[in-house]
């Protein structure tokens, strides 16, 4: 039985429920070397660089992660894409006998070639997607050198095409040496874990749990072996033992089929309760563990509907975030660490966010990891974006980054839709058949999970708008000037035009500045130099009003959570930055829209006084606007009570405050306790 033989028997294209995994942990006799210190890096080609005696000793010191567009990818004027190299020298023991021997690149933008001892072992395209490369020939005991070609340059044949978004190119991710027995789970489905897990049926008072391990024998004779998958709880009991026994042929990877009930499975339950378990999948030869990878996984179901929007394990969810753009940072560009990773998912928590749009491509593992953890619901995406190519050669590519994308994050219970696809600015031939192209690849893949495209261009219904089985909109009306009038007024016009496909939008939102300040505002132009932040915030308070009172949207993303680098741009405060952030891009300063989602999205008690950053006033009477999710606040001017306001609708106000000339100390109480304080200068105009 085939991967994709099994998945389509275990569930409905709209109907998911799932029992799932998330990044691989090894277990022995599995090792693994980190190699993301002591290389050598050239921002240049370099003839024969991938020779052992090439002198690279001219060359910058790097560590990974890194992107050699770090300085000029967020500045505007263009940026470096071409070719780069990086070689390091490491070693390793000598490997017994059998062993194989892996490279695995977490990340390489966008082209890797790939030599070790000098010996061409591999190239990968696709710039977002963990691979690995069979070294064990190449690799030599004692002292090795690696040297790694990477590119990225504008391809007509390796996706993306376009997009809203600097190509960072480098060793942007780890890069490690892994080494697995000469039976093993296999190391190259797509850099899949070898393991996939899921449930079927699933309720609160039974699950059937279905496995598939892909099993590898690299020896020269059959092996006899046998795979077990043990389920823990969180607690590290044993919840569930899986057993099948198996005969692997010479050079053959084969799949092996486990399945069992589980009775009262704990479920993950978004962020309410996202209990995960560990499941423990091995291949064992007589009484000892050949190989073994240990997984986190959830149980969970999620059903969409047109009328009603999502429900996970049966009750009705508000879907609503954040557009989340891979973690990025000043002066580092997508290179970041864990630690960002962690930070970034810390400040959507605190903002009340229950789903997440993974755009434009694959995010690492860890971000996966830690929206299992943190119970947000996940769109993730391939990297089809603005633009398609007729050529087979990119067909072929989008093909492969799908079962990249899908394989390696299949066992996530956060994820529960495939992106296929944003703002494909042509609706002909080439974007519709591209688009069934990728469709067709994603339910081979995973026929459990439905599909989704983010429409912009172009009419609502256009035939490559149809292609997938749910469908959503990336719509800025009140921001850009060829989209006249309200979100929810267009909203229940497309409902209405096609009332049997489930619709969300995907992305909505305006940028700010918060060294902008304007209030009352007027609207700014998109391109212009000038972001008030008031604008962003006012914007916000229409568009939510409008999304949360209509229930047939399945989900509503903000475009976007974080500032993010866009060399192209040149507007607002700078250029080489979108700005439509909630969050500035180094993640210091969350935007007035940011508190007021807050407000309507936290349980946490919270207030914030909008206009913070407009320090210095020239006008003696100033509304005052907090937001919150009290139902009432108290306010005091230089310790003067000012009285109690109700809030509504998440806003209490103060009108036509008078300040003193010189420093005005703010304070906003709930119930006497202290929550929100700021200082306003009053200068008068001269």
């Amino acid at each position: 039985m085939t991967f994709t033989d099994l998945v389509r028997r275990l569930g409905a294209a709209l109907v998911l429920a799932g029992f799932c995994l998330a990044a691989p942990a090894w277990a022995a006799p599995r090792q693994a070397w980190p190699l993301d210190a002591g290389w050598r890096f050239l921002k240049a080609d370099a003839p024969r660089a991938s020779d052992v005696d090439f002198s690279d000793g001219d060359w910058a010191p790097v560590t990974l992660p890194h992107t050699f567009n770090a300085a000029d990818g967020a500045d505007g004027g263009g940026y470096y894409r071409g070719p780069a190299w990086y070689r390091r020298t490491f070693e390793v023991p000598a490997a017994k006998a059998g062993e194989r021997s892996y490279l695995e690149f977490d990340g390489a933008a966008l082209v890797a070639e790939v030599w070790v001892n000098g010996r061409f072992v591999g190239r990968h395209e696709g710039g977002y997607a963990r691979f690995r490369l069979d070294v064990t020939r190449a690799l030599r005991p004692g002292r090795n050198r690696l040297a790694v070609k990477v590119d990225n340059s504008a391809s007509k044949t390796v996706a993306p095409l376009g997009g809203d978004f600097t190509v960072f190119g480098g060793l942007y991710r780890s890069v490690r040496l892994v080494r697995t027995a000469d039976v093993h789970l296999d190391m190259l489905d797509y850099g899949g874990p070898g393991a996939y897990a899921r449930g079927e049926a699933v309720s609160a008072d039974s699950a059937r749990v279905h496995v598939l391990a892909r099993v590898s024998n690299d020896r020269a004779r059959p092996a006899r072996l046998r795979v077990v998958a043990k389920l823990a709880d969180a607690d590290g009991k044993t919840a569930l033992t899986l057993r099948a026994a198996v005969t692997v042929r010479p050079g053959q990877t084969v799949p092996v089929s486990l399945s069992g009930a589980l009775a009262r499975p704990h479920l993950w339950d978004g962020r309410r309760d996202p209990y995960l378990y560990r499941l423990t999948t091995s291949v064992a030869e007589g009484d000892e563990t050949r190989d073994a990878v240990t997984t986190p996984l959830g149980f969970r179901t999620i059903t969409i509907d047109p009328d009603h929007g999502a429900r996970l394990n049966g009750r009705p969810t508000s879907l609503h975030g954040v557009n989340l753009f891979h973690s990025g940072r000043p002066d580092r560009g997508l290179a970041v660490t864990d630690a960002d990773i962690d930070e970034d998912f810390a400040i959507v928590r605190d903002l009340g966010a229950t789903a997440l749009r993974f755009v434009h491509f694959q995010h690492p593992q860890r971000a996966y990891d830690d929206a299992d953890r943190d119970g947000f619901l996940v769109w993730t995406e391939i990297p089809l974006n603005s633009a398609v190519e007729a050529s087979p050669a990119f067909a072929t590519n989008l093909v492969q980054q799908t079962r990249e994308l899908i394989r390696q994050t299949y066992n996530h219970p956060s994820v529960f839709v495939w992106g296929l696809g944003n703002e494909i600015y042509k609706s002909d031939e080439t974007s519709q058949r591209i688009l069934n192209l990728v469709q067709q690849a994603a339910h081979e893949a995973d026929p459990s999970r439905p599909t989704v495209y983010a429409h912009c261009c172009g009419a609502d219904t256009a035939p490559h708008a149809r292609v997938t089985d749910l469908i959503a909109f990336n719509k800025y009306f009140g921001w850009y000037p060829d989209q006249v009038g309200e979100i929810g007024d267009w909203a229940d016009r497309a409902h209405a035009a096609a009332p049997t496909r489930a619709m969300a939008v995907s992305e909505y939102g305006a940028g700010a500045s918060i060294l902008h300040q304007e209030d009352p505002p007027a609207r700014p132009k998109p391109n212009g130099r000038w972001h008030p932040e008031q604008y962003q915030a006012l914007f916000h308070e229409n568009a939510w009003r409008q999304l949360r009172a209509r229930p047939y949207l399945w989900a509503n993303f903000v475009w976007v959570g974080f500032d993010l680098a866009s060399d192209g741009r040149d507007e607002g405060d700078r250029p080489g930055i979108n700005d439509k952030g909630l969050v500035t891009y180094d993640r210091k300063t969350r935007k007035d829209a940011y508190a007021w989602y807050q407000a309507n999205w936290s349980d946490a008690p919270m207030a914030y006084v909008t206009s913070r950053r407009f320090t210095v006033r020239t006008t003696a009477k100033v509304d005052v606007k907090v937001y919150s999710n009290a139902t009432s606040l108290r306010l005091a001017l230089n310790g003067a009570d000012l009285g109690e306001r109700p809030v509504l609708d998440h806003v209490a106000l103060w009108p036509a405050v008078a300040l003193a000339e010189g420093e005005n100390r703010l304070t906003v109480t709930d119930a006497g306790v202290v929550r929100d304080e700021v200082v306003w200068t009053y200068r008068p105009a001269p």
